[in-house]
């Protein structure tokens, strides 16, 4: 398991963009304490910004963390947790998420409270109970919340993704590829493909914590060493896949679903930002806002609008201005959402639809591309 923190909205804009994307599930912690629960949850708190950016950001899976049930003003009441998650459970809801599917779990992580072991300070608390589509799972502490974790198996059967966090030269050795398996399995002596770049190269070896292994699966954070290439040939934000089964593509453009966060102006035609998606940041244009849709339903509300607010949302096409991979969410789900960058924030998120290669549609994309403002600067 590999756990990412991303304490506040600052924090999380610059270092934590890529984990987030790469989710299996979210963990909101939130406290207990009077007057920091409640700011969490006000109209512009980090308690709702942070599910909603998760749930749209495609993590269905959550755990809520109830924590400092030690402090002065809480201690360790079974009446403060059951309005805390009344409260949360009433407004996950309508992001997205079935409380009956979230663990709710109080504690006190100074005090190690119900983190490992079941606490003997919370005798009112026996624990939380999630329905599951096969059978009902079970717990009191954080770890076995955990435990209950849905894994995703299908990932495994299809071809191979990973998207390179970085690129580094082993003097003696070689150039180490370091990413996390996404989809599919890797093997010494495989054939690899790097998209956009469509440089190919040859499976050395594998590593995980400094160890050789001779299979990598979804959630493996690894580092491949490969042949017949060097370190200034690759970057981050490339793809790494089997070159003999569908290997990964350049983008032309896509078609998503995106949420308009917060944006002090209306979002429009051309409009030029950063993209991040997966590894990858890139500058992107909207080519085309098609549908304005009801953001719960998805029906739409107006076809072909001529602008987007803060918290509306649409479906739009997308085209690169650089090159760069991306997959349906439906497919592979870490390389399917992303984020939109104005200003230093988070102004916007999306999930993939359809994406169109690059070999595919190579003419419209030299058509098309002449409507970005490539000297458009970013803030």
């Amino acid at each position: 398991m590999t756990i990412v923190r991303t304490p506040d909205y600052r924090d999380f804009i610059q270092s934590t963009i890529t984990p987030r994307k790469q989710a299996d599930c979210a963990v909101l912690v939130v406290s207990a304490r009077t007057g920091e629960f409640e700011t969490g949850m006000s109209k512009d708190g980090q308690t709702r910004e942070q599910a909603l950016l998760a749930y749209t950001m495609g993590t269905k899976q959550l755990i809520v963390i109830v924590n400092k049930l030690d402090a002065d003003d809480v201690l360790y009441s079974e009446e403060r947790f059951h309005q805390i998650k009344t409260e949360v459970s009433n407004y996950i809801s309508k992001v997205g998420y079935r409380p009956e599917q979230v663990a709710f779990v109080p504690v006190s992580a100074r005090c190690d409270d119900n983190i490992f072991e079941v606490s003997d300070k919370m005798p009112w608390f026996q624990g939380w109970i999630l329905q599951r589509t096969e059978k009902i799972v079970t717990g009191q502490t954080l770890i076995e919340a955990f435990d209950a974790l849905v894994i995703n198996q299908s990932l495994i059967n299809k071809p191979f993704r990973l998207p390179v966090q970085d690129v580094f030269k082993i003097a003696g050795i070689g150039t180490m590829v370091a990413g996390r398996v996404e989809a599919g399995v890797l093997r010494p002596n495989m054939v690899v493909k790097f998209a956009p770049s469509n440089i190919t190269a040859t499976v050395q070896a594998i590593e995980m914590y400094q160890t050789s292994i001779e299979k990598a699966v979804p959630g493996d954070n690894i580092g491949i060493l490969v042949k017949e290439v060097g370190r200034k040939q690759l970057r981050r934000g490339l793809i790494c896949s089997d070159a003999q089964n569908d290997p990964a593509q350049e983008t032309a453009s896509f078609i998503a679903n995106v949420i308009v966060l917060h944006h002090p102006i209306e979002i429009t035609q051309d409009y030029t930002v950063a993209l991040s998606c997966h590894t990858a940041n890139i500058r992107c244009c909207y080519i085309q806002l098609l549908e304005k849709i009801d953001r719960r339903t998805g029906k739409t509300i107006e076809v072909t609008p001529k602008s987007l607010k803060s918290n509306e949302a649409a479906i739009v096409k997308i085209l690169p201005v650089k090159p760069v991979c991306v997959e349906t969410y439906e497919k592979y789900p870490s390389l399917g959402r992303f984020i939109i960058i104005d200003m230093k924030r988070t102004v916007a998120v999306g999930i993939i639809k359809v994406v169109e290669k690059m070999t595919v549609a190579s003419e419209n994309m030299a058509t098309s591309i002449s409507v970005c403002d490539n000297d458009t600067k970013l803030n």
